[in-house]
Order: C-alpha cells, then structure tokens, then sequence
C-alpha cells in the first residue's frame, strides 16, 4: 500500500512495511519508494496515495532519472571509446571494469539498482540484508566475491527527538552502517584496493567517512535517490586505476547532488589490456 503524510503535505510516497504499537496508538513504519528514508506516522496521518497521483510523481522523477542515466552513459561510453578506436600493434583493446558487491536493506530497491547496474555494463552481486545485521555479514561476502567496489546502503533517518545530529543514537540505521564500513577496512584497508559507498537517507556522514568509506551521504542530512550508489559507483568503474577521480565528477552523475553525497577523492578501477580478440573469444 502506497501511501503519504498529511502532515508533510505527501511530499513523499512511502511503503507501509508493518504496523506496530506505541503508548497505546497505531503507527505505521514507513519505507521510500523512490529515496532511501525510513519513517514512522500515526495512521490517522497518513492518506492513500492513488494510480494517478502515483504516475505523476513517477514521471518526474523518471525524467531525472532519464537525464542522470544519460549524462553518465556518455561518460561511460567516453571511457569505452578507448577500446573501439583502431588498434595499437595491430591489436584491439578491451577494458575490465571493476565488480561490484552491493547489499542492500531493500529488496526492491536492490532490485532496481541491479537493472541498472546491467543497462551500464557493470559486473554486480547483489545481497539483500537488514541494516542491522550487514556488518555480521561483511568479512564472509568480500572473502565470497572479492569485489572492487563495496556498496553499504538500505534505510535510514535522523531523528531530531533522539538527539543532535552530531549523535550518532539520532539515527534509525547509520551505526549499523559504520559498523558494517569498519568491518570491511579490517579485510581490505587501503582505501584504493577497496572502494566504499555507504549510507542511506540523512545518514550521519562523517561518522560513515572517518570509518572508511570513499564516498557517503548525507553531508547536509537530505534524502537520497534510490539509485545514486549505482551512478557513484559506475563512475568509479569506468575510471582507469591510474586516474585520480576529483569527487565533483562523481557527483554531478547523480540526482541528489552535493547535499546528499560527498567523499574523498579516490581513483579509479578500470583496467585496460590486449588483445581484444582473446578475450572476446573466450566470452563467446
């Protein structure tokens, strides 16, 4: 059941994921559908969203969808060019672009994130795991899948009647995500040899970045697209391991932008090798 909150004028279509009891009242624990915030309301705050109201919302979020996912497919097919350009030694290029080991608190999100992840031509294992439970997880997944590029999100949400949001308490899941980045540096510390997305809807940045992710939300507690940690980390894949990434180019791939995302300048993890025709050969 979709549905909004009165009380925020439905500026935001929400998944009604249980329903629970506190002091005596009914509340609804509320999942995004298109940003990764996890919520609660009164029932009698919330309103039905109908079709109509639905398909508009959809389509203007998939025109910016559209638009992102076109601006990063060109710069990804900038870095394939290298490949499809004439010869070197009589001999065609081909690219390895790094795998990708995405868990995800969301089923559904992590379902469309994968769709993506093959319209880009990225290599993807995808996990659905509750937040709280990632970083138990973590050390026997890389050991699995032995990824380049780890990605840490699901749900999350400050509160502001739990704390400051300096405090990491405040928020419904970004300890859990700390925790899962940290487990993670344990297996693969240098910051380059292992790439890390990690966080959610107005999650606790610093705490997420000083724990060792490369790149993570949310510097100024704003919701994210369900879909920015795949155009982070297409980026991230289509980039040579010799080129340095400045973090605005990542970020100008992505629908939410500055507010929601931020980092450290990192480098790529795209090899180049030859010659093509071997490997072309062998993936017949």
């Amino acid at each position: 059941m979709l549905v909004g909150r009165k009380s925020y004028q439905c500026d935001l279509i929400f998944r009604v994921t249980d329903i629970v009891m506190e002091h005596g009242r009914e509340v609804a624990i509320l999942y995004g559908e298109d940003y990764r915030l996890v919520a609660d309301a009164y029932l009698d705050d919330l309103v039905p969203i109908s079709t109509e109201e639905r398909s508009e919302k959809q389509s203007v979020l998939e025109k910016l969808e559209q638009q992102t996912f076109q601006s990063l497919q060109q710069s990804v097919e900038d870095k394939h060019s290298l490949s499809t350009q004439g010869k070197r030694n009589e001999f065609k290029l081909f690219q390895i672009p790094g795998r990708v080991l995405h868990l995800d608190g969301d089923a559904s999100y992590l379902n469309k994130c994968i769709q993506l992840y093959e319209q880009l031509g990225v290599t993807v294992y995808g996990v659905h795991c509750n937040e709280k439970h990632m970083h138990e997880h973590i050390p026997q997944l890389l050991k699995q899948y032995r990824p380049d590029i780890l990605v840490i999100t699901g749900h999350d949400a400050y509160s502001k009647s739990k704390g400051e949001k300096v405090d990491l308490e405040a928020y419904r899941h970004s300890k859990y995500f700390v925790q899962t980045v940290m487990e993670a540096r344990r297996e693969t510390p240098h910051l380059d040899q292992l790439i890390i997305f990690a966080g959610a809807c107005q999650s606790h940045f610093e705490s997420l970045i000083l724990a060792g992710a490369n790149y993570a939300s949310s510097p100024q507690r704003v919701n994210i697209h369900a879909l920015d940690p795949v155009y982070i980390v297409a980026k991230v894949c289509f980039t040579h391991f010799m080129d340095k990434i400045h973090i605005w180019d990542v970020l100008q791939h992505t629908i939410t932008g500055g507010k929601g995302i931020g980092g450290l300048e990192s480098k790529g993890v795209l090899r180049v090798g030859m010659p093509y025709e071997a490997i072309n050969k062998e993936t017949e």
